[in-house]
């Protein structure tokens, strides 16, 4: 495995810091002597990361303008000097793909792909100048194993693992290290969006998933997955898994984190296809169908 260079300084870019895991990365690599630069969408979270002690930057992945102003801004704040990008922000948009607007795939992929690309991209030039460079995505576990009517967010989340393969290979010869963090079940507020999103992309009652959605959506606790808490772990745990893909000399490729993404990861390579289709469909999907 290739040894990098450590990064020049410990300044680092968390995007999707508002609750979860970016707020959870931001504030164990800010104990760690990192100088973070957090972003969120609203004024109330960016107040909320001020008053914490950070510069908060305001950041929309799915509006260009935003991007730019947001990497800008950054790069101001810094000097120009950023060891590390965090991409945490993101969200997963619920619901069978014959049941999803055009507009609603556009928005998936615009903030968890393009967005996320655009806004590294500015970045990079200067990981090259420093001759090092930490890049971390986070993916999902479903970025190795779809989940039924979560096909637009998995969709995404395996472009993000291939955006990660990519940049891996064409960044290395600068010294600038890429990893995938896998999360499964994590205790945040992700699955209250992922019941707004549904409201506003998803076309409930002249499905013929109707009552799947009636029961699945019904409340944040439910949402397709029923992780037990021996199961799910808290947000502190991908940060922890972040902090080593930005600080260790041998960062990891990929950093599963839960069981389940173990399992993902052991069923992605070894189980055929219709055996994951069968286990997932006769799992999620049920009789009520």
């Amino acid at each position: 495995m290739k040894r990098y260079s450590q990064v020049k300084e410990k300044v680092a870019v968390v995007t999707g810091a508002s609750t979860g895991i970016g707020r959870a990365t931001a504030r164990l690599l800010k104990s760690h002597g990192w100088r973070v630069f957090p972003t969120a969408r609203n004024r109330t979270d960016l107040d909320l990361l001020r008053g914490e002690g950070f510069q908060p930057v305001e950041l929309d992945l799915a509006d260009s303008d935003s991007v730019d102003y947001a990497a800008k801004e950054v790069l101001e704040l810094s000097h120009g000097v950023v060891g590390a990008v965090v991409n945490n922000a993101g969200y997963g948009q619920p619901g069978a793909l014959e049941d999803l607007s055009r507009s609603a795939l556009r928005k998936q992929f615009e903030t968890n792909v393009l967005g996320t690309i655009d806004f590294t991209n500015h970045f990079i030039p200067g990981f090259r100048s420093q001759g090092a460079g930490r890049i971390v995505l986070v993916s999902s576990v479903v970025g190795r194993v779809v989940i039924p009517f979560m096909g637009a967010y998995c969709a995404s989340k395996f472009a993000i693992e291939a955006v990660g393969d990519e940049w891996r290979m064409e960044l290395a010869s600068g010294g600038i290290s890429v990893s995938l963090v896998e999360p499964g079940p994590i205790s945040t507020h992700f699955r209250r969006r992922t019941l707004s999103e549904a409201g506003r992309g998803l076309e409930l009652r002249s499905s013929v998933f109707a009552k799947h959605y009636a029961k699945e959506l019904s409340d944040e606790k439910r949402t397709y997955s029923r992780p037990t808490d021996i199961f799910r772990k808290p947000p502190e745990a991908v940060a922890r898994k972040i902090l080593h893909a930005l600080e260790a000399n041998r960062p990891k490729v990929r950093y599963p984190v839960t069981l389940a993404a173990w399992l993902g990861e052991f069923a992605a390579r070894f189980f055929p296809a219709r055996v994951k289709d069968w286990i997932l469909t006769s799992k999620v999907i049920g009789r009520e169908v």
